[in-house]
């Protein structure tokens, strides 16, 4: 997903985007919609979320 989506999709969530880079905003979503904050973290094969909007960009 490109930058631009995922700020558009924070900005729903009331989350000021800045400076933050693509990791740090995808988890910031996570945490605003009371998912495990996983993204980029290694646990991509047991994080059991897969259906996770973020899953094609998480390794």
């Amino acid at each position: 997903m490109k930058l631009e989506e995922i700020k558009e999709i924070a900005k729903q969530h009331s989350i000021k985007t800045g400076k933050l880079k693509k990791a740090e905003l995808i988890r910031s979503i996570q945490v605003a919609e009371g998912n495990v904050v996983c993204f980029e973290t290694g646990q991509a094969a047991t994080c059991g979320q897969a259906d996770c909007l973020w899953r094609t960009d998480c390794n």
